[in-house]
Parts: C-alpha cells; sequence; structure tokens
C-alpha cells in the first residue's frame, strides 16, 4: 500500500515508518523539523528511514493549508497515519498557540485531505492526557473526558470531536489511538525517563515531581506501534450511530510507580540519583491507567514489554547514542 505518516521525524512516527516500511508498503513521510527538542535527533531518525528506497520524506507543516492541499491532491493514500502534534504537557502552559496551530488547525487540514482524497481510513494519535482530572480506575474509553486539565489535553480531545463529526459527515473512518507514557530508544528529550537518564550520566539531580507520588502506564514502543498497526487493519464500521469512529486506549495495563522507575534506572546506569522532590506540575496527573479490554476485543493484542526490559534497552541505546 502507499501510506502518509505525518510526523515520520518523531519518536512513534519513525517507528511506525520503519514497521510499515520493513512490510513491503511505501510510506511517505513529513514532519517540519521543529525544534521544540534537539533537532538533530529527528534528522538523525530520518536518515535511518532514508536508507529505505520505499521511503519518501517531505519538509511540510501540517498548519500550511497550501501545502496540505498539494500533498493530498498529488498522491492517493491507503491508509493516513496522523501522529504529528505539538506534544508536552507543560510546554502547553508557556506556549498554547503552537498547540492551536498544530494540534487543531493542522489536524483540520488532514481531515479536510482525508475527504478530499477518499482516504479508506484515518488512524490519528489522542493521548492519556485527555483523562484530566477522572480518578476512576482504570481509564476507560466508556469515561466521560470532559474535564482536561492541559491545553495540550483539550487539543486532544478536540481531535476525537473533530474526527467523530468527518465521521459522521462524510463516513470517513477514522481511529483514535490514546497512547500512554511511551518510552524506549530513540525517545523524547523531554519525557522523564531521557531526562532523567542524561542527569544522573551527568552528575546532576532530578526533578521528582509531586514528591515522588506519581504512578505511570509506562507503554514500550515496540507494543505501541504493534497496536497501530493492528488496529490500522481493521477497518472500523459504524461503531456509534452513523459514524464509523473509534478510540482505544493503547497502554501497558500495569501502572508503575514513578520511584520504582527511577530506582529501576539507578541500577541499570549503575548510579545513584540525587532527588529533588517538588510538588506537582500545573496540568499533570497523579496516575495514569489503561483499559485495554477493547483493544485486545478488535485485535487480539495487548502490549506486554515489562519496564525492567524496557529500561534496559533505553539506555544501552542512549549510551551508544550519546557516546555516554
Amino acid at each position: 500500500m502507499r501510506l502518509l505518516v505525518t510526523g515520520a521525524a518523531g519518536f512513534i512516527g519513525s517507528y511506525l515508518s520503519t514497521r510499515l516500511l520493513s512490510e513491503g508498503h511505501s510510506v511517505v513521510g513529513i514532519d517540519n523539523l521543529n525544534p521544540y527538542y534537539e533537532v538533530q535527533l529527528k534528522i538523525d531518525r530520518v536518515e535511518r528511514l532514508q536508507k529505505n528506497p520505499l521511503f519518501e520524506f517531505i519538509k511540510l507543516d501540517i498548519a500550511d493549508k497550501e501545502g496540505m492541499a498539494r500533498l493530498f491532491s498529488g498522491a492517493k493514500f491507503d491508509r493516513v497515519f496522523h501522529l504529528a502534534a505539538q506534544a508536552g504537557v507543560r510546554y502547553s502552559l508557556t506556549n498554547p498557540t503552537v498547540y492551536i496551530q498544530s494540534n487543531i488547525v493542522g489536524f483540520l487540514h488532514i481531515l479536510e485531505g482525508c475527504v478530499h482524497s477518499a482516504v479508506p481510513h484515518l488512524i490519528y494519535a489522542s493521548s492519556s492526557s485527555v483523562y484530566g482530572a477522572n480518578t476512576k480506575m482504570p481509564f476507560s474509553t466508556a469515561d466521560s473526558v470532559d474535564h482536561p486539565v492541559s491545553l495540550y489535553a483539550a487539543t486532544k480531545k478536540a481531535n476525537e470531536l473533530m474526527a467523530h463529526c468527518y465521521s459522521h459527515l462524510y463516513k470517513i473512518p477514522t481511529t483514535g489511538l490514546r497512547f500512554f507514557t511511551v518510552y524506549g530508544p530513540w525517545g523524547r528529550p523531554d519525557m522523564a525517563l531521557f531526562l532523567f537518564t542524561k542527569a544522573i550520566l551527568e552528575g546532576r539531580p532530578i526533578d521528582v515531581f509531586n514528591y515522588g507520588q506519581m504512578e505511570r502506564d509506562f507503554t514500550y514502543v515496540d507494543d505501541i506501534i504493534e497496536g497501530v498497526v493492528r488496529v490500522s487493519e481493521a477497518i472500523p464500521n459504524d461503531m456509534t450511530p452513523a459514524a464509523p469512529y473509534r478510540v482505544f486506549n493503547i497502554g501497558n495495563h500495569k501502572p508503575v510507580p514513578l520511584l520504582t522507575m527511577i530506582d529501576l534506572l539507578e541500577k541499570e546506569i549503575g548510579r545513584k540519583s540525587e532527588r529533588r522532590l517538588l510538588p506537582l506540575q500545573a496540568g499533570d496527573v497523579p496516575k495514569t491507567f489503561a483499559d485495554v479490554e477493547d483493544l485486545i476485543a478488535v485485535t487480539g493484542f495487548s502490549p506486554a514489554i515489562p519496564i525492567e526490559e524496557g529500561i534496559k534497552r533505553f539506555v544501552k541505546w542512549y549510551r551508544e547514542y550519546y557516546r555516554v
């Protein structure tokens, strides 16, 4: 098939592109290579993909209306995997405008492109952040998600609403995926595991928010990709009244205390950390926990890579990539 992956220079986008290429598909990957985190990491991800002749990279911002229109008019895609977005809860507190441009305006351009070129299935990234102030555990896609606690979360909730609207009006099959704390080699430098690893190896203290009383449903990137590929192969019919629309959680369904994660990381690195205990940050939540029964029912797949193995692989990659 001919596939479009947005955010192909990103963490999840580069892994997904690699997987799709390995299955013999041709992949058009787009990314704007913005400087939210180190651009060289993004460039290196793309260069690995460009070794495969079935991969084509286009530098393009999804908020560019004319550029996106040209992209869709010039190619017929069998699937669109929309992973491009402005990520990060904390960054949304200080730079809200970029979230509206990328996550709302950009997503509208994706939906419009899918309509006008009759894309058979749009698979897009949502986030566990949509659960916001919910306290019922585990988080279920059947739960109300009307109380986001960050603008980032609000934009991801808006994406799901926009997708439902377009599925209803134009019968475009859409599948939203609420990712839970994705980690692994080639990961994002703004994520806790990356930040902690860098600080410990450099002999600097780590910032531990909510005084360490946090839990995350850490999900290894290979499990995320397996889930994405499997749901992409199961095109939704009318899952809600007159709309071929679905939303799934993809998480390890096993919350890990933050302090346990730090202990495991210290053991793998072979060095103790200096922990600076701080209060909970605005926009953050103390716990995430994914209910994946719907994912299992539709795909037969459940994420299962343990955090001990995932951290081991990440630290090995980090040492090799940064020559530490």
